[in-house]
């Protein structure tokens, strides 16, 4: 039997971290090699191929780096992969999904997955979540789905998956939709068929800067009034409840919008920004004559990385169109 080809990248975080000496916090060690040694029996799957690709915190990464692994993954396609597989730290697990679900061209599976235990941790994680992944990225009804995240049993879309929780093993969810699909006695079960999404040229420059704030409290304007004169190219703004902020932060925004892009999300963490509800100076409707864009469904964090790429290709005019909640991307797909 002629089995498929599975390209694995190991980037590093959780599941590839020990500590070096007794009583040390644990740091990314653990090489792409040797984690494939930890599950017996992926042979008979497929045949696989893995690469480290760094021993990175996943804080540790940018967007360079990122497209860089993008590269690869292509690569591996091109070279007659079934299915991709990457593993990361969880702290911008979803941040880079979103990021290569954007550039992502092709129909086969690109998996991302990691782990909430290090690896010398008793229970530990990773090798199933590892599994897991390897299944889903060669499973035939996981093809024109884009790019995934599984972890804990559990397979998310990469538009809608979050990490809600800084050390529990359920930490990541989907808010508003659920997970898309579940692995069953080692069966890829979807409960969804796949949906649009859109795509982007890869970025033409990369040295552009997106800043993000959070709307709070009493918030001062401080560095509201200084984000142009920093260098800063566009601007996400996670503003309170439906997409709002205070009035003083309303005047300041309406003074950047002249000059560069603002997006006003939803900090949090689950339902979508207004545009008809609330008309007060700082409501969403009050923003949106001030010329900014709302973010829908997309949270804060994945609307600055839309941002960064269209205005990478030169395409931030098509800002309104990718955050338009009339889109299937945007909008989640209830029953099941």
């Amino acid at each position: 039997m002629d089995l498929p080809k599975l390209a694995i990248a190991a980037l590093g975080g959780t599941v590839s971290m020990q500590a070096s000496k007794p009583g040390e916090g644990v740091i990314p060690t653990v090489s792409g090699e040797s984690l494939l040694a930890s599950i017996p029996g992926l042979e008979t799957l497929a045949r696989v191929t893995v690469e480290t690709l760094g021993l990175l915190p996943s804080a540790s990464q940018d967007f360079e780096f990122l497209l860089s692994v993008l590269a690869w993954a292509k690569f591996q396609v091109e070279q007659g992969a079934s299915g991709v597989v990457i593993t990361q730290g969880t702290d911008t697990l979803e941040e880079a999904a979103q990021f290569f679900d954007y550039l992502w061209p092709h129909d086969t599976p690109l998996v991302l997955t990691g782990a909430m235990r290090s690896a010398a941790q008793p229970g530990a994680d990773g090798p199933a979540n590892l599994l897991d992944a390897c299944r889903v990225a060669l499973a035939e009804n996981s093809r024109q789905r884009g790019v995934q995240v599984v972890m804990n049993g559990q397979i998310h879309l990469a538009r809608s998956v979050r990490k809600t929780d800084s050390l529990a093993l359920q930490a990541f969810s989907s808010p508003n939709v659920g997970p898309v699909g579940l692995l069953l006695e080692d069966h890829v079960c979807y409960q969804r068929p796949p949906d649009p999404r859109p795509l982007l040229p890869l970025p033409q420059q990369t040295t552009h800067k997106v800043a993000m704030l959070e709307a709070c409290l009493s918030a001062d304007t401080l560095l509201l009034e200084n984000i142009v004169a920093l260098g800063y190219d566009g601007l996400v703004i996670a503003g309170f409840g439906a997409g709002h902020v205070s009035p003083d932060w309303a005047k300041e925004i309406e003074h950047i919008a002249r000059k560069i892009p603002v997006i006003i999300a939803t900090r949090t963490g689950s339902g979508s920004t207004a545009r008809a509800s609330y008309g007060f100076r700082g409501g969403e409707m009050d923003l949106i004559r001030k010329g900014v864009s709302m973010a829908g469904f997309v949270c804060p964090r994945k609307a600055r990385i839309l941002l960064w790429l269209l205005i990478g290709c030169q395409q931030q005019e098509q800002l309104e169109r990718y955050l338009s909640g009339d889109t299937a991307f945007n909008v989640p797909t209830t029953g099941f």
